[in-house]
């Protein structure tokens, strides 16, 4: 498993914020239809959880994938600390050991990301969907609130894999 640095979790914060500002249709907008609005989120949310899910000991090309994806953030964010705010860099964020993906749950994985690389494709919400499996794969490791969603959705990949998978 990899795990991510301070400076990939100011990263995985930051993409979170633009997405989070980008949305805001303001306060009397959304008082008076909160529903819509609120499900103007729900692409980058459900990109957030795979996100977050392939960087649960997923091996292969999509484990190696989410990997790079945040050491490379990871990187990236530790020099924006430290040549943006003179902060130390590579300091892990990541504290606990998440509950690892059954085979199953690694399926269902692999059929997510043809999900997610179509709906990326095709969606006019395209941008959104990449943000926020990039911001999943960022904070889905880190010891924060966030990466206290890991083994929920890791639970549930289990459970839906064996139970799709025990059906056919």
């Amino acid at each position: 498993m990899t795990y991510v640095t301070i400076g990939g979790v100011t990263v995985g914060l930051m993409i979170l914020a633009y997405q989070l500002t980008h949305w805001w249709p303001g306060r009397k907008p959304l008082m008076k239809d909160p529903v819509r609005h609120a499900a103007e989120l729900l692409p980058f949310l459900l990109a957030w959880a795979y996100g977050a899910l392939t960087v649960l000991g997923i091996g292969g090309l999509i484990g190696w994938a989410a990997r790079t994806a945040v050491w490379i953030t990871s990187w990236l964010g530790d020099v924006s600390l430290v040549w943006g705010v003179g902060t130390d860099a590579g300091q892990r964020a990541g504290g606990t050991v998440y509950l690892p993906l059954t085979q199953t749950g690694g399926a269902l994985v692999l059929i997510l990301t043809v999900i997610v690389v179509a709906a990326a494709k095709k969606s006019k919400h395209g941008a959104s969907i990449s943000r926020g499996a990039w911001c999943g794969m960022t904070l889905g490791t880190s010891a924060g609130i966030a990466g206290f969603a890991a083994v929920p959705l890791a639970t549930a990949a289990n459970w839906l894999g064996g139970t799709v998978y025990g059906v056919m």
